[in-house]
């Protein structure tokens, strides 16, 4: 990486001397390669920002300064420290990215991209309906997390919202409520999930003090200690704690926080009862290894401290709904001061902070959907690894580089939040909106620019979809290839305004794709339609092929009955016909319908084989051609060497059917695979016919360089036409190839 060059420019003096003095500080942190790197982009902050003032009436380089220094004492590592500094300094025209990437390296610069996305949509004010206001907040917590590719990108959010609440006391009123609304409902939630327990309690407290100012006032007044006492007091109790744990011998990790006053307030108000009824304005956990040691070290606590009545619950023997565990147990500590205490083991502790029983998971919201806790999970995780000194790195790159997020979220023009699927268009985002939305639909911006509806959105993104009073949806938008949809709502919302278009139209693209159907699987295009409508529960035949039409009934299963023969009652005596007995050494003779699998009306004893020619399978429509000395050879009815018989050899054609219950035999079966040519392609076919349990006996294949195709035709061995159909339209299924169809 080279590195950057830059001086400081002349600016605000006493904004000089803040940087200056900061640095200083900092010394004892950071080595000096980097220093000079936090040195550099001190540097670009004031020659860019250096003159501008924010609503709060400070510099920007004071908010940003104020903002690093939060994330120094959250221990961040110094490229989080740089990517906050240059905050909003790609906003300026005459600064390059190419410049911050040769001087910074692409990972901050993408960083201060992610927060440059995030600012633009920070202070979105939606208008919404107060049914929908829960779901809003809860979208918004997700954009801001599906925008950040890099977890210490909301850690430099939260920091800056930690410092904007400290400065925002000289707002206008409205402003400050607004500002304060939205870290409440918003950002302290985010910290709470990520487990920055110092940054939650600053931001619900500060929202609590502009939000409910005489609440906060009473609740201050009514705590006789200030917080840093109760600090001092928790301290102390962990300390002779750590001791009496040690004397009997119990492996333990204890600690312990003072309760916040927004976390009071709200206690006071969901119990509806007296802060001298709150036990756990001071509160210590201990971690032990087996359940075991849980009740022993209740014991302890019960020993040390006098029990308050009623005041102890047995999380272990009875599990909550969610599977939490812990024992909870209130005393009067040192001083007679109330104190709870919390005893569970290790694997109970990570069950409660990043499994089901997680407080962000129950207690916010309802419907968190897996994939996004996992996200939640391994931030939680790389957090907790940095806190402890361990190197984080590695985890933090698995985490971008192995996990993507499934959902993104992108804006209305009226700021509204809306989730999709990763990979969604506008088309899908149309459909979300409203069925007429995306029925309209002829185009869409994206950040205020024209883009193809099969455009693939980001989190973030605001959408504006264009229409037409007369427009109309494309069938096209249904094809997997184009990738105009990929929601099952879009989908299913364009196959019904198909389904209500116009019967003849339907009606026409029902006959259409039947006889392509029919025509691929070798059967004759004669059904008789109205017969088997009724199988379908249809009353004609025309609304059978309707229903094919507009995608209610699949061509394939029509085709598949189309092919079965229709059973009537015999009225010419019959004759089972077996094999020939003189082919037994045939090599052939193995591929034959077993007996009793063809009926032959007013026809004496004869021999019987298939044709080679056209290989009929169950249930073919099936004719049967008299030879001479070889007996009766049965062919299919569209075979094509019997489409231009002489009148003479055409009276030895004779009516034959399949029996009402076949033998399972086998038949072979010619199969020509037409496909664009390319490496794989016949290891892929040959899959197929592995898993379908299909035995090949022949196979020729051609490959034609000019036009890069390749024509493969293939002997199979079938039980009937069911199972050659499932095997066609799996062959069909292959990538790069564009037709299969029955051959002779």
């Amino acid at each position: 990486m080279v590195k950057p060059t830059y001086n400081l420019p002349e600016s605000d003096s006493s904004d000089d001397a803040a940087i200056t003095h900061w640095l200083e500080r900092l010394a004892d942190h950071y080595p000096a390669d980097e220093l000079h790197l936090i040195a550099a982009a001190c540097a670009v902050l004031t020659r860019y920002r250096g003159n501008r003032q924010i609503e709060t009436g400070e510099t920007h380089v004071r908010h940003v300064l104020s903002t690093a220094d939060i994330l120094v004492r959250l221990r961040m590592d110094s490229e989080t420290l740089i990517a906050a500094l240059l905050n909003g300094c790609l906003d300026q025209g005459d600064l390059r990215e190419s410049e911050l990437v040769n001087g910074f390296g692409a990972g901050i610069v993408r960083m201060v991209g992610d927060l440059a996305r995030i600012g633009q949509i920070a202070n979105v004010d939606a208008i919404i309906a107060d049914k929908d206001q829960l779901e809003h907040e809860e979208n918004l917590r997700r954009l801001l997390l599906g925008i950040a590719e890099d977890v210490r990108v909301v850690l430099v959010v939260l920091a800056e919202r930690v410092h904007l609440m400290r400065a925002i006391k000289d707002l206008e009123p409205g402003r400050r409520t607004k500002i304060a609304r939205d870290t409440q409902r918003i950002y302290a939630p985010l910290a709470n999930r990520l487990g920055i327990w110092q940054v939650k309690w600053e931001l619900e407290d500060l929202s609590l003090r502009y939000l409910q100012p005489d609440e906060y006032r009473r609740i201050a007044s009514l705590l006789s200690e200030r917080r840093e006492e109760r600090e001092q007091y928790i301290a102390a109790v962990m300390a002779m704690l750590r001791d009496k744990f040690a004397e009997a011998g119990i492996a333990a990790e204890i600690t312990g926080r003072p309760k916040h006053l927004f976390s009071i307030w709200k206690k006071m108000r969901r119990k509806a009862v007296a802060i001298e009824e709150i036990f756990d304005l001071r509160a210590v956990r201990i971690l032990v290894q087996t359940v075991a040691d849980c009740y022993a070290a209740l014991g302890l606590i019960h020993g040390l401290w006098k029990h308050i009545p009623k005041e102890f619950d047995d999380y272990i023997a009875t599990p909550k709904n969610n599977f939490y565990q812990s024992l909870h147990t209130a005393v009067v500590g040192p001083e007679d001061k109330p104190l709870e205490v919390q005893i569970r083991t290790h694997d109970m502790h990570r069950h409660a902070e990043f499994g089901v029983a997680a407080h962000w998971a129950y207690k916010e919201s309802k419907g968190h959907d897996a994939e996004f806790q996992r996200r939640v999970v391994w931030m939680r995780n790389w957090l907790e690894l940095k806190n402890e000194g361990d190197d984080a790195s590695g985890f933090l790159a698995r985490f971008k580089s192995e996990f993507e997020p499934v959902h993104i979220y992108v804006l209305t023009p009226q700021s509204k939040v809306v989730e999709l699927p990763k990979g969604a268009t506008p088309l899908d985002f149309a459909y979300a909106i409203h069925s007429e939305i995306g029925n309209c639909c002829r185009g869409a911006r994206v950040n205020g620019r024209i883009v193809p509806l099969n455009y693939t959105l980001s989190s973030g993104e605001k959408v504006e979809i264009l229409t037409q009073k007369h427009a109309a949806p494309s069938r096209d938008w249904l094809s997997p290839h184009q990738g105009y949809l990929i929601t099952a709502r879009a989908r299913n919302r364009v196959r019904q305004w198909f389904k209500q278009r116009d019967f003849d139209q339907h009606l026409q693209d029902g006959r259409s794709a039947l006889e392509r159907e029919l025509g691929r699987l070798g059967i004759p295009d004669k059904p008789h339609l109205d017969d088997l409508a009724p199988k379908f529960n249809y009353r004609r035949g025309e609304d059978l092929l309707v229903a094919i039409g507009c995608g209610d009934l699949a061509v394939g299963q029509v085709a598949r009955q189309v092919g079965e023969p229709r059973i009537e009652a015999p009225k010419e005596p019959e004759l089972r016909i077996r094999p020939p007995q003189k082919h037994r050494n045939n090599p052939l003779a193995s591929l034959k319908a077993g007996s009793g699998d063809v009926v032959v009306e007013g026809v004496g004893d004869l021999m019987t084989q298939m044709a080679q020619c056209c290989k009929p399978v169950p249930f073919d429509d099936i004719v049967g051609f008299v030879t001479r000395g070889r007996g009766v050879t049965v062919h299919r009815r569209n075979c094509g060497n019997l489409r231009h018989l002489p009148p003479a050899e055409a009276e030895r054609l004779i009516n034959v059917r399949w029996a009402n219950q076949p033998n399972h035999a086998i038949y072979p079966v010619d199969l020509l695979v037409v496909a664009t040519d390319r490496k794989g392609l016949l290891r892929d076919v040959s899959s197929v016919f592995s898993d379908e349990d299909v035995d090949v006996t022949g196979v020729n294949t051609h490959s034609e360089k000019s036009t890069d195709s390749a024509n493969m035709r293939f002997t199979v061995e079938i039980r009937d036409m069911t199972q050659l159909e499932r095997l066609m339209t799996k062959l069909q299924q292959i990538p790069d190839v564009l037709e299969v169809r029955r051959a002779g």
